[in-house]
């Protein structure tokens, strides 16, 4: 299986240190990916162990290993409960999440994930999934727009953008490509923070097209739930909005970061998160590897 090609994974020594892996153990990476990460799992497993891993990219699904120790799970990571439900997985030792987009789906410019190539809008995780990013900007209304602009890309000129867009689909121009919309957008960006910006616009339509927090919040309910007393849930991000929710579920078990409390004031938190500060690549594996440096590993431990 070749892992590098496809994707390098991130923090690879930090994830498997923060899993604390044992030979005999039940395990998910619920974004298999180019496979890094599953491979580094297999390599510390014996033929007790086992790992499921999660994909709904045929691509990724097709890189598969054929190992008794390992099984591939073609769905969203959403659906972790009821696939552990069907494999009679009753409880898990560790968890690993990646929440980055595979180096391959920037770079094949069929995807649509990239500006870097003029493309059809398509931005599909999982290509047999209904809607694209640009029908997605053939329905969604202004308001809607500017508020996936804004909430998903932080981005301060969201009203503008959705304007534009909206006034040429109505003008009989609708958004189709990664070039359309890169001319539609660039008078209101920033030249001196274009790629930032671009990449905040991309990031933002991906997120809507996919449904990727939400899944993300069901995501972590359920891993939580189904993790073992001592069990470890590690999750790499890659963007605030990620990093926030991962955080705040670490720390009072509930994404809105709010700790609750029962009738007698006592808290039930189910994790502890390990250190108060997220896990960054260091200045080697930037070097090496530039796609890392907005990585984020947070670890948490089931109570």
């Amino acid at each position: 299986m070749n892992t590098e090609v496809y994707h390098i994974p991130a923090l690879l020594p930090e994830t498997l240190d923060a899993l604390q892996v044992r030979p005999d153990g039940v395990y998910v990476d619920a974004t298999f990916g180019g496979g890094g990460h599953s491979k580094a799992i297999m390599d510390l497993l014996d033929k007790r162990g086992h790992l499921y891993s999660f994909d709904q990219d045929d691509e990724a699904v097709n890189r598969a290993p054929k190992d008794e120790r390992f099984t591939m799970v073609y769905s969203n990571f959403r659906f972790l409960r009821n696939f552990m439900r069907y494999y009679d997985v009753e409880g898990l030792d560790g968890v690993l999440g990646d929440l980055g987009v595979s180096f391959h789906h920037f770079d094949a410019a069929e995807r649509g994930f990239s500006f870097r190539q003029d493309a059809p809008l398509d931005m599909r995780m999982n290509r047999h999934a209904a809607r694209t990013a640009e029908d997605l900007l053939a329905s969604i209304s202004e308001d809607e727009l500017a508020d996936v602009l804004y909430l998903y890309g932080e981005l301060k000129q969201s009203r503008r953008m959705a304007a534009a867009i909206i006034k040429a689909r109505e003008a009989g121009r609708p958004v189709r490509t990664t070039g359309e919309l890169l001319d539609l957008l660039k008078p209101m960006i920033n030249p001196r923070q274009e790629k930032k910006e671009l990449a905040m616009v991309f990031q933002a339509l991906r997120i809507a097209v996919n449904g990727e927090l939400t899944a993300l919040e069901q995501f972590l309910e359920q891993a939580c739930e189904l993790l073992k007393p001592g069990g470890r849930l590690a999750i790499i991000t890659y963007h605030s909005l990620e990093d926030r929710l991962v955080k705040n579920f670490m720390r009072s078990g509930n994404v809105r970061g709010q700790v609750e409390k029962d009738f007698f004031g006592r808290t039930n938190v189910p994790l502890k998160a390990l250190g108060s500060k997220p896990i960054v690549p260091s200045e080697e594996e930037v070097a090496n590897n530039p796609r890392s440096r907005s990585a984020k590993l947070r670890v948490a431990v089931k109570l």
